[in-house]
């Protein structure tokens, strides 16, 4: 199915990137939902890839009969993954079996964008985002969905688990806000206004259960403090072309990356929230949309004071 492209590249003629997930348990392996025609027609494939001595090499693959937008890990089994997908359900999938999937879920009424798995001690628990607005709850033990969230007034783009906080989590939206969840709560715990554009992407600061990141179409990236959402304690401009995607570093507090429409990725450095310092990098972008990423869990980042 894929073909090398050097040692740090494997091509999958056909498909198009949506989402790329690093392995909590095994370093340098990868797993990447796709699409062929850029997610607007045909069928999606889950790429699990892993780099070794020789390079870039396709460990398995599953096809599904829709694009698949977003894939994240079990952080229970190291086989296990869950994506979603065009036809607005959630695949769960073991690297063990030849075939799969193990179960399909199947209740948002339109494509589901966005799927993570908690990674809090004491709860096996996965949230999706969809473009039918709702998020919903799930626990992959389970046939059904626990409960649904609804109060967005747009498609959701991005669902994220607080890696601090057990059963919360953040939402953007095209309604351009970043809203917090409480699964124990029924209704919204927190709505921010957060850009005059749809929000695509958001991320928690690993060393701040407080902070967030979004990234949006119009270019910039805000960082908000839960405890005063009434204007942003950081903003960060450079990309030319809506943000698709933006990650806080495992590694360090102030570093953070994004991924835009303009075909760049972009690292940040923020010290105190004030004093600011960017560095941007161009990367490989073999496709039309460089829509996700995932900063490099195994290997720390390091960054040069100029």
């Amino acid at each position: 199915m894929g073909t090398a492209a050097g040692a740090g590249a494997l091509r999958l003629p056909g498909l198009h990137g949506y989402a790329v997930e690093f392995s909590p348990y095994c370093p340098g392996r990868v797993a990447c939902a796709a699409a062929q025609y850029y997610g607007m027609a045909g069928c999606g494939t889950l790429a699990v890839l892993e780099q070794n001595e020789a390079g870039i090499v396709l460990l398995r693959s599953f096809d599904w009969n829709d694009g698949l937008f977003d894939v994240t890990w079990s952080e229970n089994n190291e086989n296990v993954l869950i994506t979603c997908s065009g036809d607005g359900s959630l695949q769960i999938w073991d690297m063990a079996k030849t075939k799969g999937p193990l179960q399909v879920y199947k209740e948002h009424t339109l494509e589901a964008y966005s799927v993570d798995w908690s990674q809090t001690r004491g709860e096996q628990l996965v949230v999706s985002g969809s473009w039918d607005q709702t998020a919903k709850l799930w626990d992959p033990a389970v046939g059904k969905s626990l409960c649904t969230f609804k109060g967005h007034e747009g498609v959701i783009y991005s669902t994220i688990w607080s890696p601090h906080i057990p059963g919360c989590f953040a939402s953007a939206s095209g309604d351009q806000t970043l809203r917090i969840w409480d699964v124990k709560t029924p209704g919204v715990k927190l709505v921010i206004p957060a850009h005059q554009a749809e929000v695509l992407s958001c991320d928690w600061c690993k060393y701040d259960e407080n902070l967030l990141i979004t990234g949006a179409v119009d270019c910039s990236l805000k960082g908000w403090d839960l405890r005063n959402i009434r204007q942003p304690v950081f903003v960060l401009l450079g990309h030319t072309y809506a943000i698709r995607r933006v990650k806080f570093s495992p590694f360090h507090a102030s570093i953070l990356a994004s991924c835009s429409y303009d075909f760049t990725v972009r690292y940040s450095i923020f010290y105190n929230w004030i004093k600011l310092e960017r560095r941007s990098i161009l990367v490989w972008l073999e496709t039309e949309n460089s829509s996700r990423l995932d900063i490099l869990k195994y290997m720390p980042v390091c960054a040069a004071k100029s």
